[in-house]
C-alpha cells in the first residue's frame, strides 16, 4: 500500500472486504484494530436473529493474533497469563488473560496449542512490546500474525450444519478443541470457539484462499440460513451471553490514565481460571494479597425491570450513594430480559438494595427511571447445543 493509498484510505481491507462492502447495504462501517469492519448489513435484528435461530458469517480477520514458538513457549506463557498452559492439550483452546505486576489486567483472550512448542495468543488489544520484554530468559520467537491470517466466526445453531453441507467432518470436535481440512490446496484450521454464547465455530486461513472459503460457506450455507452479519449484532449477542470486552468492561491497565480504573481479574470476575499452584506468573504476588484483604470493585450480572437498556447507567444504593455504574446492557430478544452487567463496589457486589438511574427518551423527552435491579448469574444466554457433541442436526 502506497503512501498515497494510505493518505486516502487509512483503515486496512480484510481479505473478505470484496465480499462484505459488497453486501454491506447501509455502508455501515467501524474501525477495529486499524482495519475496517461492518457494523450492521442492512438490519441488526434480523443479523442477530440469525446468530440465535441460523447461522452467521463474521469477520474476525482484525482481531490481533500472536505466533509463539520455541522450546520454551509453554514455560514462557506459564510465566505470563494467569492459567495453567502446561495443562492445555495440543489441538486444544482455553480462555485466558494476563496482568501487569500489580495484578491489573492487561487483557483477556484465547489461546490455541497448536503443537507442543507452538502456541497463537488472539486478543483485543495490540502487546508486542509487553509479550518481547516479558520473554526475557526464555527461548521463544513472538510474531504479530495478525495480517498473515484471514479469520471467520461461524456461529449459530445450524452452523454445524452449514460445516458438514461444505464436506468437513466437525461431528467429533468439542468446544474449545481444533481440527485441520484440506480446502483450496491449503489446510484450513476450524477451532469450535466464538464470541456469541451459542454454538459456533472460528475458521482460520491464509488471505490467498479467503474469497474461495467465503463463497463456499455462502452457496452451501443458503439452505440453513447463513447470514454476514456486523459488530453490532455481535456485540448484542455477547452481551447477552455475558462476556467481557477489554475498553468496554475494563480499562486494560497499559492504557489506563488514572490508577483507579484498572481492573483485576478477581474484581472482574475470573478468578476461576488464576491457577495459583503453577508457580510464578507475573502479577502472581499482587493478587495473591488481594485474594487475602479483598478487592475495591466485583463485576456482577444483573437484571433490570422493564426495556429500556441501562448501559452507561450508574448504580445507587437506597437510592441515594453511587456505588457502581453498568458496562453492558440490552434487552435481550432471546431472553425477553433486560440484563446488564456491571461493575460494583466490593462491599454491595451482594446488589441488595441497588437501584439504577436511566433516562429513557419519551417522544423528545427523557424521563429519569429509578428501577430496582437482581443479581443474576452469568451467563445470561447458555443453550445446551453450544457443549453438545456432535452438536444437533
Amino acid at each position: 500500500m502506497t503512501a498515497t493509498s494510505l493518505h486516502r484510505q487509512p483503515l486496512a481491507e480484510t481479505p473478505f472486504h470484496p465480499r462484505t462492502s459488497a453486501l454491506n447495504r447501509l455502508h455501515n462501517w467501524g474501525a477495529w484494530a486499524g482495519y475496517r469492519t461492518a457494523g450492521c448489513y442492512g438490519d441488526t435484528v434480523m443479523e442477530h436473529t440469525a446468530i440465535r435461530n441460523a447461522a452467521s458469517l463474521y469477520d474476525i480477520t482484525p482481531m490481533i493474533k500472536y505466533r509463539i514458538t520455541g522450546p520454551d513457549a509453554a514455560a514462557y506463557l506459564d510465566r505470563l497469563t494467569v492459567r495453567n498452559v502446561s495443562n492445555l492439550a495440543e489441538k486444544a483452546v482455553h480462555y485466558t488473560a494476563w496482568t501487569d505486576d500489580a495484578g491489573q489486567m492487561m487483557d483477556d483472550g484465547t489461546l490455541f496449542r497448536l503443537g507442543p512448542q507452538d502456541f497463537r495468543l488472539c486478543c483485543q488489544e495490540r502487546h508486542l512490546p509487553w509479550l518481547r520484554d516479558s520473554a526475557w530468559g526464555f527461548d521463544v520467537a513472538i510474531a504479530d500474525e495478525t495480517e498473515s491470517v484471514a479469520a471467520l466466526a461461524l456461529q449459530g445453531p445450524t452452523s454445524a450444519a452449514v460445516l458438514r453441507a461444505c464436506g468437513f467432518d466437525i461431528d467429533g470436535l468439542k468446544p474449545f478443541r481444533m481440527a485441520e481440512f484440506a480446502f483450496a490446496e491449503t489446510n484450513l484450521l476450524i477451532s469450535r470457539t466464538g464470541f456469541t454464547g451459542d454454538l459456533g465455530y472460528e475458521l482460520w486461513i491464509a488471505p490467498a484462499q479467503a474469497l474461495a472459503l467465503w463463497d463456499h460457506l455462502m452457496l452451501q450455507g443458503a439452505p440453513f440460513g447463513l447470514m454476514p452479519v456486523g459488530s453490532d449484532a455481535v456485540m448484542l449477542a455477547r452481551t447477552e451471553a455475558g462476556f467481557l470486552t477489554a475498553n468496554l468492561d475494563f480499562i486494560p491497565a497499559q492504557q489506563a490514565l488514572r490508577e483507579d480504573r484498572s481492573r483485576s481479574p478477581l474484581e472482574l470476575g475470573l478468578g476461576w481460571m488464576v491457577d495459583w499452584n503453577k508457580g510464578p506468573f507475573t502479577g502472581r504476588r499482587a493478587l495473591l494479597a488481594e485474594r487475602e484483604t479483598g478487592g475495591r470493585w466485583a463485576l456482577v450480572g444483573l437484571d433490570i425491570p422493564g426495556n429500556v437498556s441501562a448501559e452507561g447507567a450508574i448504580l445507587y444504593h437506597r437510592k441515594t450513594a453511587e456505588v457502581g455504574f453498568i458496562t453492558a446492557a440490552c434487552w435481550s430478544p432471546t431472553l425477553k430480559r433486560n440484563v446488564a452487567l456491571a461493575q460494583v463496589q466490593a462491599r454491595h457486589a451482594d446488589c441488595r438494595d441497588l437501584w439504577v438511574e436511566i433516562y429513557a427518551l419519551r417522544e423528545l423527552q427523557y424521563v429519569k427511571l429509578m428501577l430496582p435491579v437482581r443479581a443474576t448469574p452469568r451467563p445470561f444466554f447458555a443453550p445446551g447445543r453450544r457443549r453438545a457433541t456432535p452438536p444437533p442436526a
